[in-house]
């Protein structure tokens, strides 16, 4: 699915800000006069997901990805901005009592990163794919329940024979795909995937990736794929969305992000991937380390390792602005893009 269809808004963010209280204890910043500290993990991020397509977040550990992933499940409330699922607000979540809230969670669910901890240890196969639809009350009978789940466990290229065993029983790579499976039987529209297949091995990966491709044809899914893998991320996705320090930098086509990046701190993370194409070609230098999310930098806080900086870069917040470059719509938030000062 490509965003240049315009198929449906599903999943609209506006302006979302995350903000945690990491203060010492109010004695001793009394005893030690040190004032309050937050950290803000998501800094004003906005983006829409269209129906059917996959979204990929990349960066850096700490940029924001996780907690981003967090925000658009309601595991976490966010500090300001909102998030829509097919213009119904995330904050009905709030209120689980009213029809409307239910059938929002219904279409919302999420894969995690360590498929071990995300499984009960002491309960069977069976019971942890037949949970989202015992509380969700989508079916009643024991039997169609059953039944589900062995479907399920089809679906997931799982011998359905296996329901009875218990997670510490199934490889990595089967955990994986039991917590697809649970992730699919309350029949969402909208999957969260936060590093799914970082804990597995190369090989089983793309067992998993290739699973998640097929289910999303089959089922008519929505994915925002959550990574820091590269390679990965250029096998699934429709579009791409690069963060930093908390805030979106870039956002395109993946085909037009990978081939012609316009963010310079886009430019360094594909620099970094190993190419033997790259013998002898010169990469863009770039300096320092991740700044102190507690102390960020003033204005854009890529530019004390931006061989573009200037002096507007220092003072001033750069915004994620659309553009048209070889026919695609690309967000770039970068005052040397706007100023045309980088070359493609």
């Amino acid at each position: 699915m490509s965003s240049e269809k315009k198929n449906p808004v599903l999943v609209e963010v506006k302006h979302l800000t995350k903000t945690f209280d990491v203060s010492d204890p109010w004695l001793t910043r009394v005893v030690n006069r040190t004032p309050k500290m937050t950290l803000t993990a998501v800094d004003d991020v906005s983006f829409e997901i269209y129906r059917g397509e996959i979204l990929s977040l990349v960066g850096e550990s700490g940029c924001g990805k996780s907690t981003t992933a967090k925000l658009l499940c309601g595991l976490y409330e966010p500090t300001s901005g909102e998030v829509n699922v097919d213009g119904i607000s995330l904050s009905k979540l709030n209120d689980k009592n009213t029809q409307q809230a239910k059938k929002l969670i219904q279409r919302i669910n999420m894969i995690f990163q360590d498929p071990y901890a995300s499984l009960n240890p002491r309960w069977r196969v069976r019971d942890i794919i037949a949970e989202p639809i015992r509380v969700q009350k989508l079916l009643t009978d024991e039997k169609a329940i059953n039944d589900r789940v062995n479907e399920l466990m089809g679906m997931v290229k799982l011998n359905a024979q296996d329901v009875d065993k218990y997670p510490h029983q199934f490889s990595g790579g089967q955990r994986q795909r039991i917590s697809i499976a649970r992730a699919l039987a309350s029949k969402p529209e909208f999957l969260i995937c936060d590093e799914p297949t970082s804990a597995l091995d190369v090989s089983v990966q793309a067992q998993i990736l290739n699973l998640m491709l097929s289910v999303q044809k089959k089922v008519g899914l929505t994915y925002l794929f959550i990574s820091h893998n590269l390679s990965v991320v250029h096998h699934i996705s429709d579009r791409v969305g690069v963060m930093y320090l908390g805030r979106l930098v870039e956002l395109a086509p993946k085909k037009e992000l990978f081939n012609a990046p316009k963010h310079p701190y886009t430019k360094m993370l594909l620099a970094a991937i190993p190419d033997i194409k790259m013998t002898g070609k010169a990469r863009i230098p770039i300096k320092g380390e991740v700044p102190n999310p507690l102390n960020p930098p003033s204005g854009c806080a890529f530019h004390p390792r931006c061989p573009f900086a200037c002096e507007r870069c220092k003072k001033e917040k750069p915004l994620l602005k659309k553009y048209s470059f070889n026919g695609q719509e690309v967000h770039v938030a970068c005052h040397a893009v706007e100023e045309k000062r980088i070359s493609e």
